[in-house]
């Protein structure tokens, strides 16, 4: 542990520098930068705490949220992102009936003020978020810990055993750890996590259903794009535009008319992927300018915030950005809620288990390189029966996969058993 916290010591400076550089494109997150120390206001009615880094754990972590909001309601509820956009959808999806705050970067001093400020009675932390100055922050406080839709890619796992006495120290603080599937599981208990505490409970990313209205709202906007084939690039990162605008060009003489919907996963890129289309001579609308899509319009750059669903419901197919690139994938389950094929590159290495399923239920196709991805996207324009049966697969694989959101409240309750209202989260339909 002191050579980890020296490390960290070490490495905080280049963190608030990198801190600053982002914020001066984000003003949001210049004014709370202090949380990333600690420092906030003191909260009372000891909140149960979740954490939730980015957008998609927070969007995984929504059924969960909501359900403690209903279960518990005299408890308020507190959730942490470590960036602007995952705090963007937090106030999206829950309004003002959640505290949200920036988490405190990995160091003695901050993970302390931040637990004396918030005073939680139970934190409960998503994914492969493992801190160890954190976890011992809560130990010393008595506050119980919940690793919750845990995942640990072999990636991570290999770079983890290098740490193994920190990381065997470490995982013995949270009274019990839900994993989303037996190898990760495997892969927590190689590395020192009691067995004893571990569950397996599934994946709560599958726990998707549409919101009301979202499909009328998709075909509203189809009927506004008017009769043209819809495909959605989601999530994308620098040099997948360009290979996906030269598919989109290739493609475009045998499906047109089509409109290519182009949505980059991190804000500050907009401008320049917006830029990057007109510079190949296409014709673009920026979804946050209010301009009507005409028959001319050939790109749509999806630049607002909150909107990735609605675009996913209105499209025929999706590519699911992030895979191109070694970036690891993001989560293609959203366009399967709503019955839409995807398809994505090689490199999914975060979503593994999840692209596995994909590609073996039909819902799916996943590709090496740009020409698969022409081969593939041509596929699922052309052939509507193609199309149609692995929107229906993608749509059969969410809901055999659900129950995770239950199976994690479940292991929850007894650490909020003296502020329960209503029947147990296993009393429910």
């Amino acid at each position: 542990m002191k050579l980890y916290t020296a490390v960290t010591r070490l490495v905080l400076p280049a963190a608030l520098i990198r801190l600053w550089w982002r914020s001066r494109a984000q003003p949001r997150y210049a004014s709370r930068w202090r949380e990333r120390l600690g420092y906030g206001e003191a909260l009372s009615g000891r909140p149960v705490w979740v954490h939730a880094v980015s957008v998609g754990e927070t969007r995984a972590a929504a059924p969960l949220v909501r359900a403690l909001l209903a279960d518990y309601p005299g408890v308020p509820v507190l959730v942490t992102t470590t960036t602007l956009t995952g705090a963007t959808h937090v106030g999206m999806l829950f309004g003002d009936t959640v505290i949200h705050r920036f988490a405190p970067f990995d160091v003695p001093g901050a993970v302390r003020r931040f637990v004396r400020t918030a005073r939680p009675r139970l934190a409960i932390i998503l994914e492969t978020e493992i801190w160890p100055h954190l976890f011992q922050a809560l130990e010393e406080t008595k506050t119980p810990l919940v690793l919750a839709n845990v995942r640990l890619s072999e990636r991570s796992y290999q770079r983890y055993r290098r740490v193994r006495a920190l990381m065997k120290r470490t995982l013995g603080i949270p009274a019990v750890i839900g994993a989303q599937a037996l190898a990760d599981a495997t892969r927590l208990r190689a590395l020192g996590a009691p067995i004893e505490r571990l569950h397996i409970t599934g994946n709560m990313k599958f726990e998707l259903s549409p919101t009301a209205g979202l499909r009328e709202a998709a075909q509203a906007l189809r009927y506004d794009w008017g009769e043209r084939h819809v495909i959605v690039a989601a999530s994308t990162h620098q040099g997948e535009e360009e290979m996906m605008l030269a598919a989109y060009e290739t493609l475009r003489p045998a499906i047109a008319p089509a409109l290519l919907v182009l949505v980059p996963r991190h804000p500050e890129r907009f401008e320049s992927v917006d830029k990057l289309v007109r510079a190949r001579g296409l014709r673009a609308v920026l979804r946050s300018s209010g301009l009507p899509v005409t028959a001319d319009t050939e790109v749509l750059v999806g630049d607002t915030m909150g909107e990735l669903m609605l675009f996913f419901a209105a499209a025929d197919c999706a590519f699911i950005g992030g895979s191109l690139v070694e970036t690891g994938g993001h989560n293609p389950l959203e366009a399967l809620a709503l019955g839409v094929p995807v398809v994505f590159g090689p490199h999914m290495f975060n979503f593994g288990e999840i692209a596995r399923l994909t590609v073996g239920a039909g819902a799916g196709i996943q590709v090496k390189d740009q020409a698969g991805l022409v081969t593939a996207l041509r596929r699922y324009i052309q052939d509507r029966g193609a199309r149609e049966a692995a929107g229906a697969a993608g749509e059969r694989l969410l809901r055999a996969h659900q129950g995770a959101c239950m199976r994690t409240l479940a292991l929850i309750a007894p650490f909020l058993a003296e502020t329960r209202a209503g029947p147990g989260p296993t009393d429910r339909e």
